[in-house]
C-alpha cells in the first residue's frame, strides 16, 4: 500500500463505511481520520499517533503474513508492557489473526497447557523469557517458530541456539514488511485469547470478540470521564484485560495510554508527575502499601483527577483520596465480561462495587439460578443487551463454556449481596480462588506442581487473607511414608515451575488432611485453621522469590 501517510489516506476515505464496525481495524482508521496526529500509545521510550498506529498495524500484519500467519491463525505473545506488545496485537487485529497474550509469569503445567490449548502458529517472546518456553517438551507445542524481542548480542545468541536444541527455530524480531489492507471483519470475529489463571482447574482461554474490547473502551471511559487530550497511564500488564482494555479507551476517545513496565510503590507518584497522566489504574493491595508508605513531596504535584481501583477495601479509598487527591471508583468486570457494575465519583460508595451500567442485565441467585432477595447473598449472573458485548466462549472446553452460559446467562461464580437501592457489593468467590497481588492463582495448578515433588503424597491448596486486603497462598502437605522435606528445598522445586505470586507462602505438614467419606479433602477445614504457630511462613525465612 506504500507509505504511512498512503495508508492513512485510504483510511480516510473508507472511515465513513466503517465507523459502526467495532473492529480493531475500524476504530485504528476512525482513529487516525479524526485525530490522526494526536499521540495515542506510549511505553515511555517510544511514543505513537493515531496515524503511526495504523501504519504499524499495517506493516506489522505484513510481516505476520510473510510468516505465514493467516485470518483466524493464532500468535501467542509472551512479552511485558513495551512497544512491540503493542505492535503485535495491532498487527493480528489488523490481519484478522487472534492474538494471545500470555502472562509473563507463567510456567510449567500453566504455560504447556496454554500453548497446547490455543495451537498457536507463531512464538513471539521476549528474549529474557523465552526461557520458560525452551524448558518445556516440544513435542506436540504447534509454535516452532519465535521471534524474539530484545537488544541483540549474547542473550539473543544464547536463546536462539536453545531454541535450536529444543527443537525451534528462534529468530530475531523481523522488520515491518510490507503494509497489507486491512481485513474485512465482523464484530463478532474473535480479537484474542486470554486465559484465566483457572480457579479450579486447567486455565481456560476466553474468546474475546472485537466488539468486546469497543465495548469495554466505551464503557470504562464512560465511568473514568475519559476526553479528548486525556493522559491514561497504567503500569498493570498489557496481557491483562484491565490494562489492554485501557488502549481502547485512549483510541476510542481521542486520548493517550502511557504504559509502564510495572508497578513500583516508591516511583508510582513519580511516573505520575513524569507522564503528565490524568487517569491512571491501580489494583486492590497497590492502594494500601502505598498508604503504608511515608508521604512523600511529589503525592501532590500529578494531575491525576481519577483512578479506576477494583478491589480496593472502602476503609482504605477515603484515605487515599485524602492523601493524594486522586479519586477512586470501584467496579466489577471480568475477562468474560465487560464493565458492568460500576459508578461515578459523585455516586460512588466506598466498600461497594457501585451500580448495575446501562446495557447489562444482572441477577443474584441461588445454586437453582432462582433469585434471592435484596440484601441477601448469591451468585451474580450477566448478560449484555448489545451483541458480542461478551466473550464467546472457552477455546476447546465447549462443556466448560455450556456451564458458565447456561440458561442464556453467563455465570460469574462470584457472590455478591445486592442492596435495596441497587448497589452491589462483593462477597467472595464461589469455588475455590485465590487472589493474590492482582492475580487469579490456580489452586489445582499448584497442587499438580507440589504432588510431582517425589516427597509429596497430598496436597492441598487453599486461600488465608493477607494484611494488603487480598489472599496468601498455603497449602497443607501429606509427605510419602519415610520421606523427609525441607519448607524451603519445596519452595525451591515450585520456584521454577509456577508463576512467582502462585509460590505457596505457607506451609503446613501434616500425617492426614480432613476427608469427606469419599476422600475429598475438606479444603473448608484447612481455612478455618488458617495458619498456626507450627506453619511455616516464607516470608519469616528471608528468602526471596525471584520474578523472571
Amino acid at each position: 500500500m506504500g507509505s504511512t501517510e498512503t495508508i492513512v489516506e485510504h483510511c480516510n476515505s473508507e472511515a465513513h463505511k466503517l465507523v459502526a464496525n467495532r473492529t480493531l481495524p475500524a476504530l485504528l482508521a476512525s482513529r487516525a481520520a479524526r485525530n490522526g496526529g494526536a499521540p495515542l500509545f506510549s511505553d515511555r521510550t517510544t511514543t505513537w499517533t493515531g496515524a503511526d498506529a495504523v501504519g504499524i498495524a499495517a506493516r506489522r500484519a505484513g510481516a505476520l503474513a510473510a510468516q505465514g500467519v493467516k485470518r483466524g491463525d493464532h500468535v501467542a505473545l509472551l512479552c511485558g508492557n513495551r512497544t512491540e506488545f503493542m505492535e503485535i496485537v495491532l498487527g493480528c487485529g489488523w490481519l484478522g489473526a487472534v492474538v494471545v497474550p500470555i502472562n509473563t509469569a507463567s510456567r510449567g503445567l500453566q504455560l504447556e497447557h496454554i500453548l497446547r490449548n490455543c495451537g498457536a502458529r507463531l512464538l513471539v517472546a521476549e528474549t529474557q523469557l523465552v526461557h520458560a518456553v525452551l524448558s518445556l517438551d516440544a513435542r506436540g507445542l504447534r509454535p516452532q517458530t519465535i521471534w524474539l524481542i530484545g537488544e541483540a548480542g549474547d542473550a539473543e545468541a544464547e536463546a536462539q541456539e536453545t531454541a535450536g536444541a529444543a527443537g525451534y527455530t528462534a529468530v530475531p524480531l523481523p522488520p515491518a514488511g510490507e503494509p497489507l489492507d486491512a481485513a474485512v471483519l465482523a464484530d463478532g470475529d474473535p480479537f484474542a485469547v486470554l486465559y484465566t489463571s483457572g480457579t479450579s482447574g486447567l486455565s481456560k482461554g476466553v474468546v474475546c470478540p472485537h466488539a468486546q474490547f469497543y465495548w469495554w473502551g466505551k464503557n470504562t471511559a464512560r465511568d473514568l470521564g475519559v476526553v479528548a487530550g486525556d493522559v491514561l497511564y497504567t503500569c498493570l500488564p498489557l496481557f491483562h484485560t484491565n490494562a489492554l482494555n485501557s488502549f481502547f479507551q485512549a483510541l476510542i476517545h481521542d486520548a493517550m495510554l502511557v504504559a509502564d513496565r510495572r508497578f513500583s510503590a516508591s516511583g508510582f507518584f513519580d511516573a505520575l508527575v513524569e507522564t503528565r497522566a490524568t487517569v491512571t489504574f491501580v489494583l486492590g493491595a497497590m492502594v494500601p502499601i502505598q498508604l503504608g508508605r511515608p508521604v512523600a513531596g511529589n503525592e501532590r504535584e500529578h494531575r491525576v483527577r481519577i483512578a479506576l481501583a477494583p478491589g480496593v477495601p472502602g476503609h482504605f479509598q477515603q484515605d487515599f483520596t485524602s492523601r493524594c487527591g486522586i479519586g477512586l471508583i470501584d467496579g466489577y468486570g471480568s475477562t468474560e465480561t465487560n464493565c458492568v457494575i460500576s459508578s461515578v465519583i459523585g455516586e460512588h460508595r466506598p466498600g461497594y462495587m457501585g451500580k448495575l451500567s446501562a446495557g447489562f442485565d444482572a441477577r443474584v441467585v441461588d445454586e437453582h439460578d432462582q433469585p434471592v432477595p435484596d440484601g441477601e447473598a448469591g451468585e451474580l449472573i450477566l448478560r449484555a443487551d448489545e451483541p458480542f458485548a461478551f466473550a464467546s466462549g472457552y477455546l476447546g472446553m465447549a462443556e466448560k463454556t455450556v456451564e458458565a452460559w447456561r440458561n442464556l446467562w453467563f455465570h460469574t461464580g462470584d457472590r455478591v449481596v445486592r442492596e435495596a437501592d441497587g448497589y452491589y457489593r462483593f462477597v467472595d468467590r464461589q469455588k475455590d480462588a485465590i487472589r493474590r497481588r492482582g492475580e487469579n492463582v490456580s489452586s489445582f495448578e499448584v497442587e499438580q506442581v507440589l504432588l510431582s515433588h517425589p516427597a509429596v503424597e497430598t496436597a492441598a491448596v487453599f486461600a488465608v487473607k493477607s494484611s494488603l486486603a487480598e489472599d496468601e497462598v498455603m497449602a497443607a502437605l501429606v509427605l510419602r511414608t519415610g520421606e523427609t522435606l525441607a519448607p524451603l528445598e519445596l519452595i525451591r522445586y515450585c520456584e521454577p515451575r509456577l508463576p512467582y505470586f502462585a509460590v505457596p507462602r505457607y506451609l503446613d505438614f501434616a500425617q492426614e488432611l480432613p476427608k469427606t467419606e469419599n476422600g475429598k479433602i475438606q479444603k473448608f477445614k484447612l481455612r478455618e485453621q488458617g495458619v498456626t504457630r507450627a506453619t511455616w511462613d516464607l516470608d519469616a525465612s528471608g528468602y526471596r522469590l525471584k520474578r523472571s
